[in-house]
């Protein structure tokens, strides 16, 4: 792609955008396994990367896929892989590891309905809180959720560079539906786009400290290799990167860890709204459904119905601040979802009370329409 600003309006699938974006925002490292509906970004990287001196390799499995990702990464490459729901339920150990040892990196997840092998061509939204929740014990997260083929674009590389200055990995949950459908996309030059690269160390190799924070909480990374010699564990460590079990060191570290999630929190939200400035009902919703609750709103708004949108494109950490002051002043907020009710419970945490929370679920494999969403509104 380059700098082909002469044809920078271009129709474009979903994981087409996605592959496309990675690459401007840097990556040059992929492993994945084919796996429906994301195997087009694995398709499109495998015949991209070589050509712009980048690697791509066919892992036997996604455990592997994820391994491989984290290697590349700690040699210095921007690393990415793409799955879907059993793929990404896979990763979940070394992303774990990865999110710990703060090694920067972007999952794709295609979501399509489930569980287990469920409907692979079929959209769903059942991997919200698995995106949160997935690996375990406490750990930082970001994922980020598009409702177009523009917007993956513009996530895309906004997952890149957020992997790369938190040096936290980055979920990129697309919709079934988003990855297939194609749409007129703006594809930018490089030097119209802000490309991010991971903090490195301004000491030589014999007084680095690996996990000795700054102030922004993100320690330097130097690449393995390079004359900077440290240890990596998925054990509890202290700032020289070795093991530790001092009480005072592991609470510091675990606070650390998601606290510098937190404190970049408004950095790294990104949201979208329409008609919210009068509404006395709100809809939230995201990814595909979003798209069906904005045309429902508007025709909402025909019927005058005082309804308004609110969109979350960062759906982890949760915009909890935003949707508490939606709820102060509406009456009702109602979350259509393709599953059988994640992204409401968490509005609902987030409203405290404040109003009504009416989830609206839909799980046959089939989106939400419009109609459906309407039909919710007119009833207050």
């Amino acid at each position: 792609m380059g700098n082909r600003c002469d044809t920078r309006a271009r129709l474009l699938q979903g994981n087409e955008s996605c592959a496309e974006a990675a690459l401007l925002a840097g990556v040059r490292f992929f492993a994945g396994y084919p796996i429906t509906p994301s195997s087009e970004i694995a398709e499109i990287l495998s015949e991209r990367l070589p050509q712009l001196g980048g690697k791509f390799i066919q892992m036997e499995d996604e455990i592997a896929s994820m391994a491989a990702v984290v290697g590349a990464s700690l040699a210095g490459m921007k690393a990415m892989t793409a799955t879907s729901g059993p793929g990404f339920s896979l990763k979940q150990e070394n992303l774990g590891f990865a999110s710990f040892t703060e090694v920067p990196c972007v999952i794709v997840n295609v979501q399509r309905t489930g569980p287990s092998t469920g409907l692979p061509t079929s959209p769903g939204q059942g991997d919200l809180m698995q995106a949160r929740w997935g690996t375990h014990g406490d750990h930082p997260v970001v994922a980020l959720y598009p409702s177009s083929v523009s917007e993956t674009f513009d996530l895309t590389v906004k997952a890149v560079n957020i992997a790369e200055r938190l040096r936290v990995p980055v979920i990129l949950l697309m919709d079934e539906v988003i990855a297939h459908m194609r749409e007129r996309v703006i594809v930018p030059c490089e030097d119209e786009i802000e490309i991010a690269w991971r903090p490195r160390p301004t000491v030589p190799p014999e007084e680095y400290q690996p996990y000795a924070a700054g102030p922004d909480g993100v320690p330097a990374m130097a690449d393995f290799g390079t004359g900077y010699r440290w240890h990596l564990t998925g054990l509890y460590h202290d700032v020289t990167g070795f093991p530790t079990s001092a009480p005072a060191k592991v609470d510091q570290l675990v606070r650390r860890l998601c606290g510098k999630i937190t404190n970049h929190k408004r950095d790294i939200t990104f949201t979208w709204d329409e008609h919210m400035d009068d509404a006395k009902v709100a809809v939230v919703a995201c990814g595909i459904v979003a798209r069906s609750a904005r045309r429902a709103v508007r025709l909402a708004r025909e019927k005058g119905i005082a309804a308004g949108l609110f969109q979350p494109k960062t759906i982890w950490p949760f915009p909890d601040e935003q949707v508490a002051e939606i709820a102060a002043r509406v009456d009702r907020i109602i979350v259509p979802e393709m599953n059988m009710g994640q992204l409401v419970g968490e509005v609902e945490r987030a409203a405290r009370g404040k109003c009504e929370v009416v989830g609206h679920s839909r799980v046959d494999g089939e989106p939400i329409t419009p109609e459906e969403i309407l039909a919710r509104l007119e009833e207050v």
